[in-house]
Parts: structure tokens; sequence; C-alpha cells
């Protein structure tokens, strides 16, 4: 076992002894919040953990990479890489009592750097997933009107036809790119303020900073519904979904196994970074969450079960998409199949009900014997369901666009709309509070704002400074710039600030102290599993991850897509190569957090060596010589 321990003057200092922990916890208990109870800590960590990405990323990556083989990788990833970083981030919180940047830089100053990144990456992240709950929310207000205004195309302004754009696109592409988004053509072009998105972004601030304006005391409350109601909703819409005609070729179609998917790289890259991801790990919250615990918490069991719910939630959330999806795509298909049969009873004069989806190709064949030169001047649509059922989408795309298509489908549509944005909107809110809780408690870690400033104003703030900056999330180029940030803020910085945290617990920290700090807080040392895990097996698969993406995202040409009912191939969105300007924004999302770590250290370390410097300085020019011939010092 690897028993390498880096010198660590000083920790003593740092950091209390057993004993006086729990004196601590006493003397804290009034000045310092703490959780009601136990199911509100539980639940808070779900909902942080629980987000939008286990509902519309995680589908998506299965379908793309061999269905139910995709669980295999995922599962044992989770296992090796998941579980162990969570807990050792619920226990470190736990043990040294403070939120991200008291923690690093009570295991040591230099590592500050840790705590400020994850401080960066909570920031620029919540600044555009906030905007994501500003979508939903204007979603859920138009939902109230039947039928839904995605669910056809508005007439132009002779009203003798459809939008040309909506007629060429769809009613629900139209109603995402054009009413929603008012997309431009480029990000180049920014355009204007839409609005209608800046009263739902205004509305998605205000609603956060009402339930985290005390911290835990208001988010802790919230908790109770933000986090059991997405399960009650994925309930009903998974009886529903049974119901409908053709969702169980979604089901079938989402776990059908492509074993050949196991020898390829990308499925074991992408399977990490979705168990990356999908627990909030580096952030900086769930040390925060932890630290409000009592001392002698069971961190251990609570970052299993926490576990064990992410990933159930992950493969529950795909079920639920995919018997819709597997109803929108038999709907589409049987769409097309009519139109076929519409085509062939009206070239041949046959009389309705002859021609079936059962006999089509039968009647085909009769019809080209019949008539072959009328027969060969029909044009058919090609009506493949496994198309229909490929034809999928994540992020927005899935929940903005195919779901809400699906949702026009079903019986008393706008009820099943709503439903489906309640539940997005509380997956939002419920990762928002952790993403609040990573910026929050580093501020006030820092000491850059005065104790005696009140919590509530703090915290209006922050929510202030986010909301102005996420004005460029509502302009025509809006959510351009939020596929920017979406694809590089919370990526690459979250791990490297990863593997951080694990080195300087095992190596700086100590993991010896690290198991008999567990031991006192939880009655037992961390097994074999813990050991191995944490010493050798998730550090490199951090490592080989990092890695890779790396790899492949510098040799990737950097595209986005563009919305322009111009392009020769439109509807598709086309690929275009982002302008020159836009690398800088990209080393600044990605760059800053990252780098934060070294430069900190080597600023910390740089400031110790000059003050040592001055110490002896100060020593030998205040001293003089005693009568009796030895040194004497003055102060």
């Amino acid at each position: 076992m690897v028993k390498l321990k880096l010198p660590n003057p000083g920790l003593e200092d740092r950091i209390p002894s057993h004993a006086e922990l729990e004196v601590l916890e006493k003397e804290e208990a009034d000045s310092r919040p703490k959780w009601d109870n136990k199911a509100q800590y539980m639940l808070t960590c779900v909902g942080f953990c629980v987000g939008l990405g286990n509902v519309w990323r995680f589908p998506y990556l299965c379908q793309s990479h061999g269905g139910g083989a995709f669980m295999i990788p995922f599962l044992i990833l989770l296992v090796l890489e998941g579980i162990p970083l969570l807990h050792l981030e619920f226990a470190i919180g736990q043990r040294l009592r403070k939120g991200s940047v008291g923690v690093w830089s009570s295991i040591h100053p230099t590592l500050k750097g840790v705590g400020i990144a994850s401080m960066f990456v909570s920031f620029l992240v919540g600044l555009y997933y906030n905007t994501i709950i500003a979508w939903v929310m204007w979603y859920f207000f138009n939902s109230f009107q039947e039928p839904l205004p995605w669910s056809n195309c508005p007439l132009n302004d002779n009203r003798t036809d459809y939008i040309e754009e909506c007629s060429k696109s769809s009613p629900v592409d139209y109603f995402w790119y054009r009413e929603t988004l008012n997309i431009s053509t480029s990000i180049d072009d920014s355009g204007s303020i839409q609005w209608w998105l800046l009263l739902c972004l205004t509305c998605a601030w205000g609603v956060l900073y009402v339930c985290t304006i005390r911290g835990i005391e208001t988010t802790g409350k919230a908790v109770y519904v933000t986090s059991t109601l997405p399960y009650v909703v994925l309930t009903i819409f998974l009886i529903r979904g049974l119901t409908l005609k053709g969702s169980t070729n979604g089901i079938v179609y989402l776990f059908t196994p492509n074993v050949s998917e196991l020898a390829n790289p990308v499925t074991w890259l992408d399977a990490g970074a979705q168990v990356f991801y999908s627990f909030s790990l580096a952030f900086g919250g769930l040390i925060s969450f932890s630290s409000y615990n009592s001392v002698h918490n069971n961190c251990e069991k609570d970052a299993v079960i926490v576990s064990v719910i992410n990933g159930f939630t992950s493969i529950y959330a795909a079920t639920v998409i995919y018997s819709i999806i597997g109803f929108r795509a038999t709907a589409r298909y049987d769409d097309c199949f009519d139109k076929n049969i519409l085509t062939l009873m009206n070239a041949f004069d046959l009389p309705e009900g002859n021609v079936t989806q059962d006999n089509f190709e039968q009647m085909q064949q009769l019809c080209n014997m019949t008539d072959p030169a009328t027969f060969a001047t029909l044009k058919f649509e090609t009506c493949d369901l496994e198309t229909f059922l490929n034809d999928g989408a994540e992020g927005t795309g899935l929940a903005f666009i195919v779901f809400t298509e699906a949702i026009t489908k079903m019986p008393v549509s706008p009820l099943w709309s709503i439903l489906f944005f309640i539940m997005l909107f509380c997956l939002g809110l419920s990762s928002m509070f952790g993403n609040m809780e990573g910026v929050l408690v580093p501020l006030q870690d820092l000491k850059i704002i005065s104790p005696r400033v009140p919590k509530e104003l703090i915290t209006g703030l922050v929510c202030l400074v986010c909301y102005l900056i996420a004005f460029i999330f509502v302009l025509n180029s809006g959510n351009y710039w939020l596929s920017l940030f979406d694809g590089y803020a919370g990526s690459i910085p979250l791990l490297i600030i990863a593997f951080c945290e694990m080195f300087s617990v095992v190596y700086i920290y100590g993991i010896d102290r690290f198991n008999k700090d567990i031991e006192f807080m939880i009655g037992h040392k961390p097994n074999i599993f813990w050991q191995v895990t944490w010493r050798l097996v998730s550090p490199l698969i951090m490592l080989v991850i990092f890695f890779f993406y790396f790899v492949v995202k510098v040799n990737q040409e950097l595209l986005y897509s563009v919305w322009d009912p111009n392009y020769e191939e439109f509807p598709k969105t086309e690929k275009v190569e982002y302008p020159p300007w836009v690398y800088a924004i990209i080393v600044i999302l990605s760059g800053v957090p990252s780098l934060t770590i070294p430069i900190f250290a080597i600023y910390k370390a740089i400031r110790s060596h000059c003050q040592k410097k001055n110490d002896r300085a100060g020593l030998i020019a205040t001293s003089e010589t005693s009568i009796n011939g030895n040194l004497k010092y003055t102060s």
C-alpha cells in the first residue's frame, strides 16, 4: 500500500484535535448553522447531486453508447470513482467543520487555491444553470394554454399560410429557436435583450434568493419539496408512459446492449465524466453541507446512500424518458405510414381502410403490377422505427424539443407539460442551492466581506452580480454563450480540482491521520475498499479521464451549432467555427479556475520565503551584545 506522505509542518496547529472538536461543536451550537434533522441533510445532498444532467444527459449517453452496455462502465466507475470521492468530501468537511476554502487552507496554506477554484467553478456554472431554470419557467408559464403554443405553426402576416421558418422545420423547433430564444445566426451577432426571457431570469434569481437568503436555514426547508417532487413526477410519467402506444419500444431500445461498445474508449470516458458530473463533486457545496453535521455523523453510510440514489435516479429517469421517446417515435412512424398510405390511396383511388400498415407492401406490389407508370411517379417516405428512436438529443434539445413534441401528442397535453416543467424547475433549483453554497461560504472563509455584514445582504449581492452578468444569456446570441459556458466552465477545472482534493487528503494531510479521523467520527476505520480507491484507483482514473478528455478537446475543431433558416440543409443546425476572440473566453472559463491552484501555491510559497528572510534579517538587526558578551534580542 502507498505510504508516501509529504512534509506538512504546522498541521497540528491549524486543525482541532479530536477532543477539541467535540468542545468546538458545543461552542458553535448557537453561532454556526446546523441541520434540523438527518433527512434535511440527505435531501439537500441528493437535490444537489441529482440534477438536470440525470434527466437529459444520461439517457442520451445510454442511447449513443450501446444502450444497456453503457450501464456496465457507468456502474463500475460509479463505485471506483464517484463513491470514494463523495465519501472523502463528506468526511473532510465534517472533520474540519469549514467550507471548501477553509478546509484546504487548514490542510496546508498553499492549498487555499483549491477552494478558490471550486468557488470560481460554482460561480460560473451557477450563471448559466439559473438561465436554464429561466427557460423552464418560460415554458411552464406557456403551458397553461390549450392547445400548447408549440403544437402548431403560427400563420404568416397575410394569414394565408404558415410562417415559412416554422413550416420548413417544426412547431416545437420554431417555438424554441424563434419564439423563446429569438436566436441570431452567429455568436458575433449579439442582438438585443429579449424582455420575456429577462422577466423569467428575474423570477429565477428572485426565487433562488428567497430560498437561499439565510443559507441552509432556508434551503433546508425548500428541499422537502424540490428534492422529492421530481421522483413523484417521474413516477407519474412512467405510469402514464407505459399506457401509451410504443412506450415499450423506447425502453427496449434503450436497454438493448451493444456489447461491442465496451471496446470503445470513448464509452468509458463518457461514463467516467457522467459519474463525475452527476455527483456534483469538486464544487465545494458538499464539503460545506457536511460541515454542518454532528462530529459523529456516519458520513460513510451517507456517501453510499447518496451514491445509490444518484445511480438509481439516472437509470430510472432514462427509463421514463425513453418510454415517452418510444411513444413519440411510434407516433412519428405511424404518421409517416399514414402519409404513404394516403399517397397510394389517392393515386389508385382505393377505398378507405383497404390499405393498412400490415398489408402496405403487398398493396404496393399489387398497384405496381396494375399500373407501373403511375406507381413510378409516386414518392414514398422512408418509415423506419429505429431511425425515429435513434433521433435522440441531449440537454436542452431533449427537454425543449424532443420531450415537448412528445407531450403535444398526449391527451390533456397542458397537464403533462406543467408537470414536466415543474419537475425540471425543482431539479435545477435544488442543484443551484449547492452552487450558491459553494460561492457564499468561501467568500465568508476568505474574509473578503466583514462578518458584521448580514448574511441576507451578502446573498443578495451575490445573486444581483450573477443576475447582471447573466444578461448575456438573454441576448439573441444567448444560447451560443450558454453552450460555451456549459462546455468549458465545468469540465477540465472540476477534474483538476477533484484530483487535487484526493491527492491533498491522502498525501499532504496524510491517509493515516484521515483514517483515525474517520474512526473517531464513525467508530471504525475505513475498510480495504476505501484504502485502495483513495490511495491509487480513484486518482489514477481521474488522471486517465483528464488526459484523454484534454487530448480530445485539444484535437477537436471548435465548432458550434447555428440555427440558420437560410442554411441549405435547414432545419438541421449548421456547424460553424467559433470566431478567434472566443478562444480568450475559453481560456478564462477553463484556465482561470484551473490556474488558480498553482498560482496561489506559488504566491504563498514566495510570500512564506520572503517572510522567513525578513524574520532572519529582523532577528540580526535587533540583536545587540550584552555586557557579558552574550547576544540579547530586543523586540
